[in-house]
């Protein structure tokens, strides 16, 4: 990858769906310069796939979590993949750091929450639950 490839990514990163003139005019290149690199990158997996970012609270959540989930280390996996059939969890990662796993979960009010809590710690494995609520996304 070269600085344009970065560039071109980084731009992706803000608007996946920004026009290949406009990306060309970005990086002083052409849309069909821009559309080769594009499909390299998809080719060889920088570019996973484009998405959209969602405002939670339009689709009537009013809390975004970020929940630190602590297992039995045999289990780490088996948790994981459980969490990721949530319908609560936007996003499950592994991690290392103070938990082993990290969710991003979007509840409908405190009491959802609370539920939500309380159905992770049910899930055979789990030694712990730690919420935070997110307040404000800044970047």
């Amino acid at each position: 990858m070269d600085e344009k490839d970065y560039l071109l990514v980084k731009e992706l990163m803000e608007n996946s769906r920004a026009p290949l003139t406009l990306l060309g005019k970005k990086l002083g290149m052409t849309d069909v310069a821009v559309k080769k690199r594009l499909k390299k990158l998809e080719k060889e997996g920088v570019i996973k796939k484009y998405t959209i970012e969602v405002d939670a609270s339009k689709l009537g959540y009013k809390n975004v979590a970020l929940i630190g989930v602590d297992t039995e280390p045999e289990k780490i996996l088996e948790v994981a993949s459980q969490l990721s059939q949530k319908d609560y969890a936007s996003k499950v990662f592994l991690t290392t750091g103070d938990h082993m796993i990290m969710i991003e979960a979007w509840t409908k009010d405190n009491k959802h929450l609370t539920q939500v809590v309380e159905d992770i710690g049910k899930i055979p494995g789990v030694k712990r639950v730690c919420p935070a609520i997110v307040l404000e996304k800044i970047k």
